[in-house]
């Protein structure tokens, strides 16, 4: 096989790995109501099932980074896909509480190593690539998200049972992914790939010779911090729109019922859209410029929702949002990547931690603020976290870096390294 259809074979395999998770993931938090009607869970006893899936995720991703050390990421991946996708199942299968407990906490272990292993193989890639592909990853992920979303209105609107809803997804994912898995490329054989033809001449990036993070193989975590509190404050603002829009929508801005499904679903869209040609953008203009330019229009997208006079500007504020946010995170992991290109299997498994940081932090913060004063002035709080991340723009690399400009050191110096050989 050749090196550039190795690279591209690798790289259509995550995409799909990528599109699963955004589907399993949506069908589950979609269609939350059904689990808790299914299994009599009480109001009082739901936060905590929810809670504990972004807790074992973060336990999970503390864990792989130790696993990567001994396996490659896409055996990770190989076999966490599966534990998610039948954790998914389980969830729609069960009838007794303790068994929603138990599947619960499979899809959390299996998420935090699955979202950690595919962002170690995404930014391996990117660098064997040489340039931006991160955003398609993620937009992938984002369309996955669309069609299971789209999915779970079709099982609730024809008022299917959750295994009549899940049970299609998981006979169809599941044998495609583990077929697919066969091509992953790890960063040993990207690197390999890359010593040649146009793969060799990837980029070092912000991690190069000269800098801190590229002189040895171990994860300062005070150079990490920076992009860990981006993460956290971007998922604090994705939260924010997952779990507060339809009801600021409707108790706020006084839109129908229906009207109020409505946010997420065009916040989705716009993530997707806004991932297809973010590549470009990166490669035109650098990380650093797509960072603040995403950042700020993130914050423009909250403003609006707070200041919105009805439920249609309210819609667009969340679509803007969209397009801001979506940037964000898969230039963070990428960052990472460069930051510590001899330990990058670390920083990313580090990193993915403050993903779940955000997301249970998000929520509660919006609530209790929302409760205490009002939800247009809990709409604030995620617009100042989104415009403190333009504080951290420089840690995303130097102002005129950008993938498929030929200005660091060979990249075969970092290339075909991972954490598993320092």
């Amino acid at each position: 096989m050749t090196t550039d259809v190795r690279l591209r074979h690798g790289r259509a395999s995550l995409g799909l790995s990528f599109f699963a998770q955004g589907a399993a993931f949506a069908l589950l938090v979609t269609r939350i109501p059904a689990i808790q009607d299914r299994y009599g869970i009480s109001d009082g006893l739901l936060p905590v099932f929810l809670a504990a899936v972004p807790v074992l995720a973060g336990v999970s991703s503390v864990g792989t980074e130790q696993l990567v050390k001994r396996v490659p990421p896409s055996a990770v991946l190989r076999w966490a896909q599966p534990v998610v996708l039948l954790a998914l199942l389980g969830a729609a299968a069960g009838t007794e509480i303790w068994q929603a407990a138990v599947s619960l906490g499979a899809f959390g272990l299996g998420v935090g190593a699955l979202d950690a292993s595919m962002n170690m193989l995404g930014v391996s890639l990117q660098r064997a690539y040489g340039r931006s592909i991160m955003l398609g990853f993620h937009a992938a992920y984002s369309l996955g998200g669309i069609a299971g979303a789209s999915l779970a209105w079709v099982g609730a609107h024809w008022h299917l049972s959750l295994l009549t809803s899940y049970w299609p997804v998981a006979v169809v994912l599941l044998p495609v992914c583990l077929v697919g898995s066969r091509w992953y490329a790890d960063a040993r054989e990207a690197g390999g790939a890359a010593g040649t033809g146009e793969a060799a001449e990837a980029v070092g990036g912000a991690g190069g010779a000269g800098s801190p993070g590229g002189a040895g193989g171990s994860v300062v975590f005070k150079m990490l911090l920076p992009l860990c509190l981006v993460m956290a404050f971007t998922y604090i603002g994705d939260s924010t729109v997952s779990n507060w829009s339809a009801k600021y929508l409707q108790d706020v801005l006084g839109s129908s019922e229906q009207l109020s499904t409505v946010p997420y679903n065009v916040y989705t869209v716009t993530t997707l859209l806004g991932r297809a040609v973010g590549d470009f953008g990166v490669r035109r203009f650098g990380a650093v410029a797509v960072v603040r330019f995403g950042s700020v229009v993130a914050a423009l997208g909250f403003g609006v929702v707070a200041a919105a006079t009805g439920p249609w500007v309210g819609l667009l504020g969340f679509m803007v949002l969209g397009f801001g946010l979506c940037v964000i995170v898969p230039q963070t992991f990428a960052a990472a990547g460069r930051m510590f290109p001899h330990a990058s299997d670390a920083a990313i498994a580090r990193l993915n931690i403050f993903n779940y940081v955000g997301f249970l932090v998000g929520s509660p913060l919006v609530g209790a603020i929302g409760d205490a004063w009002n939800y247009r002035g809990a709409m604030l709080v995620p617009m100042v976290l989104v415009l403190a991340s333009l504080v951290y723009a420089r840690s995303f690399g130097a102002d005129d870096a950008r993938y498929g400009v030929r200005h660091e050191r060979p990249p075969t110096v970092d290339v075909g390294r991972s954490s598993n050989e320092v």
